[in-house]
């Protein structure tokens, strides 16, 4: 699993950093997270590809976080048969997308399906073969979605004393309980793979969460993740204008991952007013907190090793 920095920046895109958004890349397949203005150009130079994306996730109706959607989509319309599209967002993107693709008169070669928050919405938002997404709603100035990536739990370690004691010939049927998949026999006898198979293993997770102060939801959604991506917009002597604005400051953002348990805080939605000069300065703030905490740039990955067993 890896998450890359398509931008890291709040507020506007500057000459050196552009806006907030993650992909996660995972077995082929993209799951996108907010996208800045000129998104697409990030996702160009990462090399990543566009056809494999299943998943965008918008936070909220602010254009730092969705004026690039319109990009994204045409991009995705020039490869052949790129398939399904869901977006996922607050109350009000289905109208969002669709009315700039009938102003703009774009086509699409594609279907999109819209999940869209409301009160009655269960806690998962998405899920496949291979994730879901869990939301939240998160405390900004105007309504706002936080995000867990959730990978599936994966099949306990495979036992070979287990398979060779029931008579299961080494080749493919081992290969398929591995898998956590049934098998049957030539005599006809069916092995379930918990027979052969150790306790489940627990998947990776990613918090998304920017544009919010500490709230409960933001704590549930970050609880004992691999990796949060949290709004870090302002040093703590601007505390009372990040309150204020409904963001956090890298302080408050590394005590959010270290009292939910976090294995690593990568801080974003950086103001424009700070330069990269001024990023180490953002970096001391957030690590005197919560050691495991870093400021995120632009175009920077983060590989997701699986967990200790």
């Amino acid at each position: 699993m890896k998450c890359v920095l398509l931008g890291s920046g709040g507020m506007m895109p500057m000459p050196y950093r552009s806006l907030i958004s993650l992909v996660i890349r995972f077995q082929g397949c993209l799951y996108m997270f907010d996208a800045g203005e000129g998104v697409q150009v990030g996702l160009k130079k990462v090399r990543l590809g566009i056809k494999p994306l299943r998943v965008i996730a918008i936070s909220h109706l602010h254009g730092d976080h969705c004026l690039g959607l319109p990009g994204i989509l045409m991009m995705r319309a020039q490869v052949p048969e790129p398939g399904l599209l869901t977006i996922i967002g607050p109350p009000g993107i289905k109208r969002f997308v669709l009315q700039l693709k009938e102003i703009l008169g774009f086509v699409l070669n594609y279907p999109i399906s819209f999940i869209e928050w409301d009160e009655k919405a269960p806690e998962i938002a998405y899920e496949d073969e291979l994730v879901r997404v869990i939301w939240g709603t998160l405390k900004h100035t105007t309504f706002c979605l936080g995000y867990r990536f959730e990978e599936h739990a994966r099949p306990g370690k495979f036992r070979p004393d287990s398979a060779i004691a029931l008579g299961i010939p080494k080749g493919p049927a081992w290969g398929k309980l591995q898998k956590g998949e049934n098998v049957t026999l030539e005599n006809g006898a069916c092995i379930p793979a918990e027979q052969v198979l150790g306790k489940p293993r627990p998947g990776r997770n990613v918090c998304y969460g920017v544009d919010t102060i500490a709230n409960k939801a933001l704590y549930r959604l970050c609880k004992d993740v691999d990796i949060a991506f949290l709004d870090g917009m302002f040093m703590p002597e601007h505390q009372e204008e990040a309150t204020a604005k409904g963001h956090m400051t890298v302080d408050d953002a590394a005590r959010v991952a270290l009292r939910a348990g976090a294995r690593k805080a990568v801080l974003v939605h950086i103001s424009p007013r700070y330069t990269d000069e001024d990023l180490n300065k953002l970096t001391e703030a957030a690590v005197k907190r919560f050691g495991a905490a870093e400021i995120g740039r632009d175009f920077q990955s983060y590989d997701i090793g699986l967990r200790d067993e």
